[in-house]
């Protein structure tokens, strides 16, 4: 498994490898901007070249920019609809600028909706924007904690989403392994652990998996909330997260970090203790469709 944290882009791109591989980071993630703005400034030409020459002379890969959190692809308000599919349309083409093969989106709220209609909603919201911007950058759907009127929490919402945007080959999942405890998956546990990697493989199917995010939660099992914390030091646990990073299924996969940070202390401790827990040898896992 490659590691990495969500990278800081103040300053510019420029800045972002070095301070992944002070990090000691193998894969990295960021925003394109302002993630709790709606001003989506052009990108600086001498930032990007600088960037992606930067990145050049690194191993670092694979490479994931995160969409802002203002958007709610769900919504039922027609002119927040149609502005958060604007700020998915985009990140996509800031993406291929920025040579990012991949895109992360929070899949949304439903509010005053039902469930299945907010996820045709971003089913709709997806293929508009695909149809706007017919490049090669993947969009990840990233599962969610269900806190609040959150849809994706489970995974017959992602998999109705794929399956309604009539694009399934340009889209793939993130799993956030803290959102998926709360949401009632019992990851930290090898009998949980393996009954959710069955569960996902049916219903959607573990090719479809692209990137984990790696954080322990300070919230417990089945509670909806959405509270990220040090690897190891939540209700997941060590074990949890040596078992998740040496799972044959998992561990070829990236393992990007949101975990809290006061100081560059706290990463480099969390990029110590999951590197830690890595085990030199897996048997093999056979995929569904294998």
């Amino acid at each position: 498994m490659r590691f990495g944290f969500h990278i800081s882009i103040a300053g510019g791109f420029s800045k972002v490898t070095k301070r992944a591989l002070d990090k000691k980071c193998q894969s990295i993630q960021f925003f394109s901007r302002n993630p709790r703005g709606w001003v989506c400034k052009p990108l600086d030409t001498s930032d990007v070249t600088a960037f992606t020459a930067a990145v050049s002379r690194t191993t670092i890969h694979p490479i994931f920019i995160h969409m802002p959190y203002l958007p709610n692809l769900a919504s039922s308000d027609g002119k927040l609809w149609k502005r958060s599919v604007k700020e998915l349309c985009a990140d996509l083409k800031r993406a291929e600028l920025l040579q990012v093969p991949f895109v992360i989106a929070h899949i949304g709220h439903s509010n005053d909706q039902a469930e299945e209609r907010a996820c045709e909603r971003v089913s709709q919201a997806i293929e508009r924007a695909f149809e706007s911007v017919p490049n090669t950058v993947r969009l990840l759907l990233e599962n969610t904690a269900g806190q609040g009127t959150e849809i994706g929490y489970c995974f017959s919402h992602l998999q109705g989403i794929i399956a309604g945007s009539g694009h399934g080959d340009r889209l793939g999942i993130c799993i956030d392994v803290a959102h998926a405890f709360a949401a009632g998956y019992d990851v930290s546990t090898k009998r949980g652990l393996e009954k959710t990697l069955q569960e996902f493989d049916q219903c959607i199917g573990l090719g479809k998996l692209c990137l984990l995010h790696l954080n322990d939660s300070k919230a417990r099992l089945s509670s909806r909330v959405d509270r990220h914390w040090h690897i190891g030091k939540g209700c997941i646990g060590i074990d949890g997260f040596r078992r998740i990073v040496n799972h044959p299924a998992l561990r070829s996969l990236p393992g990007i970090m949101e975990t809290p940070k006061k100081t560059e202390r706290d990463d480099l401790m969390n990029m110590k203790v999951i590197k830690s827990l890595v085990e030199k040898t897996a048997i093999g896992y056979k995929r569904k469709g294998q």
